[in-house]
């Protein structure tokens, strides 16, 4: 698996699973622009990547701005010449039950989780026509498969990536541009670091393979979805949970 003179564009990739595929990408090759809000971390991950002998560059990004999507987009294929692959990462959770969940909240789970996915996949698509070749790839999560109390807001966002990543494989597939979707289950990360033991203890049980998930695994699920390994795959939602969701 190489990505050798491809260009990634990794979204929350400050912290969790986006650093993670951002590492990994870079590990195969790739040039990977990493964008979240926090520059600090970014640059300390951009660190990391080239004292590896990879290559990458860090932009400050509100996912949630149009127009500061538009701009950053128009910056990184001026500095990196294009975007190949887009990862589409960047999540929030504002966890409430419905009946006293804030309107803020619900916006503000949406427009990050959702919003900005179809912000991005707009800003980069152009160019993916152009050049006739991209991947598409969303995180989204078994809770918006499954649902989850408490989670209504993050539920749906999710749910809605899923049906956006089929409705853009449908909309670019005969430009040779893919768009998949990869849904983690319990994954170690900041995100869950908060939760209860008791939590943890309950979902473990409910998870065949009897462990929690690491972003390793989740980014190993986009680089093979990124690759030319899974040229004939798009509009597919890659459940990588331990076996927590069948059917």
């Amino acid at each position: 698996m190489s990505f050798s003179g491809r260009v990634a564009f990794v979204t929350g990739a400050s912290q969790g699973i986006g650093r993670t595929c951002a590492l990994r990408l870079a590990k195969e090759g790739a040039t990977v622009a990493v964008v979240a809000r926090n520059h600090e971390k970014l640059n300390e991950l951009v660190a990391e990547i080239t004292t590896a002998g990879g290559q990458a560059a860090a932009f400050a990004l509100d996912v949630g701005d149009e127009e500061q999507v538009k701009a950053t987009v128009k910056t990184i294929i001026a500095q990196l010449g294009k975007i190949d692959i887009l990862v589409n990462n960047a999540g929030i959770t504002r966890d409430q039950l419905v009946m006293r969940m804030k309107r803020a909240d619900w916006d503000a789970v949406l427009q990050t989780n959702l919003t900005s996915a179809y912000l991005c996949i707009q800003a980069v698509i152009p160019s993916m026509l152009k050049q006739r070749w991209g991947r598409i790839i969303n995180i989204a999560s078994i809770f918006g498969q499954m649902g989850q109390a408490g989670q209504a807001n993050y539920s749906a966002s999710k749910a809605g990536l899923i049906g956006l990543t089929m409705a853009i494989a449908r909309e670019v597939g005969s430009r040779n541009i893919t768009c998949n979707a990869v849904a983690p289950g319990f994954i170690e990360t900041a995100m869950t670091a908060g939760l209860s033991e008791e939590f943890r203890q309950t979902a473990v049980k409910q998870i065949p393979l009897g462990r929690v998930g690491a972003s390793e695994d989740v980014a190993s699920a986009v680089a093979f979805l990124a690759s030319d390994d899974a040229s004939y795959i798009t509009g597919h939602v890659l459940n990588v949970n331990g076996g927590m969701l069948m059917g």
